[in-house]
């Protein structure tokens, strides 16, 4: 047996010491926390023996988890209303809140459409005008479809003509949507109803007679929220017939892990058939020719190397955004008649330095590119040829994170935001080249009072991580401010600057707000996101345990004073972290987080993140996951920091079994005296179309479980400003 696998069999023995003391530790320290039963469930990985004996609370519906639920959330929330500054918080993030926010608008035939939400909405208004200028009436308001404001609007489509819309909905924050089809001039539903719907947007046919959408099978099983999703199948939906006589366009009953996404080409000439596995960032593109009354699907980029996204194309041509051959990605256009690479044309080559090509999109027969330099955005127009025409003024560093427009329209319309900056929509001429503000939100918060810069520092291994830092200007750094680091690390997805009034009200309380741009994300292109999974993802959390020791190095912050957070794959960076150095944080706040990585693949989506994370059921995969998995590094007899786990009870993408297994085995392990806890929400989901009030309920119980955890004095003037 070598040193490796002598440290699996330890830390498996540690595993099975804290799991079988459930009971006695359950009744020790100043909390007494739900007692968490034990079953006899353990499993053999290659010879290692893993015990589970928390395996009963994957079933969140059976009546023992409900028990243990309440259980933990009467205890929970018994914690918080002794608080005293939670009712003053919560005033203040109200406050905070009431603002009038702006989606950025589209133009749908003859309409504007866009979204806004008054200020307290649970969840924002689709309007439709007739012009900029004219009065702006409702189209769709999903306050209306439930009492409580659980039910949220999805993605939306629109006809060529804007004469409809196909809009889907989810329930209670699962990812299932249902579509219906709406009449834009008289707000009016058809009849069309379309189910089992997920991970989908609709795409029409130019002459508006339906769409393609993606669905599953209906699960078998009885219970959709946890059900494993495979064999995504791409239909077509005859507007005014029922979804029974929806024709199948495209399935693969050979490949049960290809995801399918059908998209029609502006001009309405051919049909795209994105095709993906899992999260991998990597895909297939089929084509079908629809003006060809016999066409076939075919493949045209058939080769799975490298990710590709048409984003337009003249006659036979593709412009195709691609990191084929450019890791920091490139613009070519690829014949369709002959597709292999060697002749493609770069029109807009890969950056000289480490700027990365995010979006593209074609609007006044250009190209308007979306950069990612040093984890903010710069945006350049471009000339069909590829010669660059401009750079737009942006307002300060910060994210530009949509561009709308079609490639006939002479304007578009973009969003800004940064820490500091509330989210502002702009309207761009594309025959003068300039912008103009659209809708800018007047928020009761005072920018001028904070700052933003960014730093760099380097990680474990040597790499310069950079890292975004807001607080009040003239910050003294004594060691001594409250400190919120957040991170993600994960899936190829960017952190970029946004403004959020929640973290508004953490700088008015006298905290430093921290974001690190961690490996694992595409700050800067392909390598950044391979250095940061599988057998690399350890580099995610040594980037962010160097953010934490930095923060304390430069005199920010210190342990006490620390806390730190994540949602989903960030709720697993807050986890590993805090069982590898338990020692560096004063507080850790895991967000329905992936927590059990021997697990994960079991339930609904979950198979699909094996790209990130590897695969369990090999040799390899336990050997790498093991080391890290929140669950199973938790250490009997540990001094752990306080701990408020969120989760809600109808999450489907990453279950809230994660949550539950992690905390019961937590709270049996807890040798020191802060609170491990969990806050369970009821009817929510993974985060997606969460209503307004339930937000601020939340972020206002989180913050005052710092502000008594971390010892925060509120300053005088929190809430005066």
């Amino acid at each position: 047996m070598n040193g490796r696998e002598d440290s699996v069999t330890f830390r498996t023995l540690s595993i099975l010491a804290v799991l079988m003391s459930v009971t006695l530790a359950a009744r020790q320290g100043p909390y007494k926390y739900p007692r968490a039963k034990q079953v006899n469930q353990v499993d053999d990985f290659f010879g290692t023996k893993i015990a589970d004996p928390y395996r009963w609370l994957e079933d969140s519906d059976a009546p023992d988890t409900r028990a243990w639920i309440d259980a933990q959330n009467a205890l929970t929330f018994g914690y918080l209303t002794q608080i005293p500054e939670r009712e003053r918080i919560t005033a203040r993030l109200k406050a905070l809140w009431n603002y009038e926010r702006y989606g950025v608008p589209s133009r749908e035939g003859r309409w504007y459409i866009f979204t806004k939400n008054s200020g307290l909405q649970n969840q924002a208004v689709v309007y439709r005008a007739a012009s900029l200028d004219a009065a702006p009436e409702v189209l769709i308001d999903p306050n209306t479809l439930s009492k409580d404001g659980t039910v949220a609007l999805g993605p939306t489509a629109f006809s060529d003509d804007g004469k409809y819309m196909a809009y889907a909905t989810s329930a209670a924050g699962s990812d299932w949507q249902e579509w219906r089809v709406r009449e834009v001039a008289t707000g009016q539903d058809l009849p069309d109803l379309i189910t089992w719907s997920k991970f989908s947007g609709a795409s029409w046919l130019k002459d508006g007679s339906g769409f393609y959408y993606s669905r599953y099978d209906a699960p078998k099983d009885g219970n959709p929220l946890q059900a494993v999703n495979k064999h995504q199948k791409v239909y077509f939906h005859a507007v005014g017939t029922p979804q029974e006589k929806d024709a199948l366009v495209y399935e693969r009953p050979d490949k049960p892990d290809w995801g399918f996404g059908a998209e029609v080409t502006d001009d309405g000439r051919f049909l795209l058939v994105y095709q993906t596995e899992g999260t991998e960032n990597r895909n297939r593109v089929f084509v079908r020719d629809l003006g060809d009354p016999h066409g076939r699907i075919e493949p045209f980029l058939d080769a799975f190397d490298a990710a590709y996204a048409v984003v337009g194309n003249d006659a036979g041509t593709f412009y195709v955004l691609t990191n084929n051959g450019a890791p920091r990605y490139r613009l070519v256009a690829i014949p369709r008649a002959d597709p292999a690479p060697a002749n493609w044309k770069t029109l807009i080559p890969e950056a000289a330095g480490t700027d990365v090509l995010d979006a593209v999109t074609m609007v006044n027969d250009q190209f308007v590119t979306n950069w990612m330099t040093d984890a903010h955005t710069t945006v350049r127009l471009y000339s069909r040829a590829g010669e660059r025409l401009k750079d737009l003024a942006l307002p300060t560093v910060g994210t530009v994170s949509s561009f709308s427009g079609k490639r006939s329209h002479a304007e578009g319309f973009y969003a800004f935001t940064s820490y500091t900056y509330p989210t502002t929509v702009f309207r761009y001429d594309f025959a003068n080249g300039t912008s103009a503000i659209f809708a800018q939100p007047a928020v009761d918060f005072d920018a001028a009072q904070f700052e933003t810069v960014q730093v760099f520092y380097p990680s474990k291994d040597g790499t310069t991580i950079p890292m975004f830092l807001t607080s009040r200007k003239g910050l003294a750094k004594r060691g001594q401010n409250p400190t919120y680091l957040y991170g993600y690390g994960g899936f190829n997805v960017p952190v970029l600057p946004a403004f959020s009034p929640a973290m508004a009200a953490w700088l008015e309380m006298g905290g430093v707000y921290a974001v690190a741009n961690l490996r694992g994300g595409s700050e800067y292109g392909q390598a950044w996101y391979d250095a940061g999974r599988l057998k690399h993802k350890q580099n995610v959390f040594d980037d962010f345990i160097a953010a934490a020791e930095y923060l304390v190095r430069e005199g920010y912050t210190s342990a006490p004073k620390l806390a730190i957070s994540g949602g989903s794959n960030g709720g697993l960076l807050v986890g590993a972290c805090m069982t590898q150095r338990p020692d560096l944080f004063g507080a850790v706040l895991p967000a329905v987080g992936v927590m059990d990585m021997l697990r994960y693949h079991k339930f609904t989506i979950g198979w699909a993140w094996k790209s990130d994370y590897g695969d369990p059921d090999t040799k390899d995969g336990f050997d790498i996951n093991i080391r890290y998995s929140p669950l199973h590094n938790i250490k009997p007899g540990t001094k752990y920091p306080a701990t408020l786990v969120t989760t809600a009870d109808h999450d489907d993408r990453v279950v809230p079994a994660h949550s539950f297994k992690f905390i019961a085995a937590l709270q049996a392990a807890q040798a020191g005296p802060a609170p491990t806890l969990i806050r369970i929400e009821t009817k929510a989901g993974h985060g997606a179309g969460k209503p307004t009030d339930k937000q601020i309920e939340e972020r206002a119980d989180i913050f005052g479980f710092l502000v008594r955890e971390l010892k925060i004095a509120l300053p005088a003037s929190f809430g005066q400003e």
